[in-house]
């Protein structure tokens, strides 16, 4: 009697699949070669930057009092990092980037939240919270300094007006976008208002929310170094104050290292972004 194989044709593709992919999945690379393909690329980077920068010195464009290279910028730049006095302005700058983020934080998600679950709302300040993203954030600071003169109040207002914006409306963005068929499951649940959030908006909203904290970072970022600039308060320093007095004495070598630690933090926060994007992402099954 004849058997008949067809009928196991298709178990046998699934099964076969099933074995290329967990063949796949465990062929994963040593955690030296993963660290090596993560950094290979920021240190090309770094490397072209650095050549640039010398190409520039060495085409004679400006003179090297006025800009400096690597060779005589780099040093100095070292002996800060091992300052004690430096780590402190450090401190300084990163209490207040992470208080006023914080608050950002914390008035964005309740203004979106907000403004994306009544329509009212979003007719009457959807477009003046983008209009509020899109300002300057040094234009806020003359106002700062009428309301709050020289004080970190002042500095705060302007980082949180900076910033909270951006991560409304990144909320706001997220509920959009929510499939229509997920709302519609969740009320069939018996999910309604701060449960229908907190169960079904949030997670759903949670990729758009992370690119709006991430905005959101980096305009706080931004406007705090403008309010450190320009906001000088007593005896402080920070690293705002720092990278001013070495603009008036001319010591360009010690303002650019200042600026290249202020560039280092801002990546340091956004490889932390991006860590979390990633765990989204491979929570989701898109990675």
């Amino acid at each position: 009697m004849a058997l008949d194989v067809r009928k196991n044709e298709p178990t046998d593709t699934l099964a076969g699949l099933d074995a290329l992919e967990l063949a796949g999945a465990t062929a994963r690379p040593s955690p030296l070669t993963r660290v090596w393909s993560a950094a290979w690329p920021m240190l090309a980077a770094i490397g072209i930057a650095l050549l640039f920068w010398q190409a520039v010195v060495w085409s004679g464009w400006k003179d090297p009092w006025v800009l400096p290279g690597p060779a005589e910028t780099l040093p100095i730049f070292f002996d800060q990092i091992t300052s004690g006095s430096f780590w402190a302005a450090v401190g300084l700058t990163m209490q207040r980037a992470l208080v006023g983020f914080a608050v950002s934080v914390a008035i964005g998600v309740l203004v979106g939240a907000l403004v994306s679950r009544f329509m009212v709302l979003r007719r009457a300040f959807g477009s003046l919270i983008t209009g509020l993203q899109t300002m300057p954030s040094i234009a806020w600071f003359p106002l700062a300094i009428l309301l709050f003169q020289l004080s970190e109040k002042a500095i705060l207002f302007v980082v949180v007006l900076g910033a909270a914006p951006s991560i409304a409306n990144g909320l706001i963005a997220g509920v959009d976008y929510t499939p229509p068929i997920l709302l519609r499951a969740g009320k069939v649940m018996g999910l309604r208002g701060i449960n229908l959030y907190r169960h079904l908006i949030m997670p759903a909203s949670l990729p758009s929310f992370v690119a709006g904290l991430k905005q959101g970072w980096a305009f706080a970022w931004r406007s705090l170094m403008a309010g450190e600039l320009l906001v000088i308060i007593g005896d402080t320093t920070s690293l705002g104050v720092l990278l001013s007095h070495a603009r008036e004495l001319n010591n360009t070598a010690d303002m650019i290292s200042y600026m290249i630690v202020i560039l280092v933090i801002g990546i340091m926060i956004d490889q932390l972004f991006g860590v979390v994007d990633r765990a989204i992402r491979t929570r989701w099954g898109l990675d």
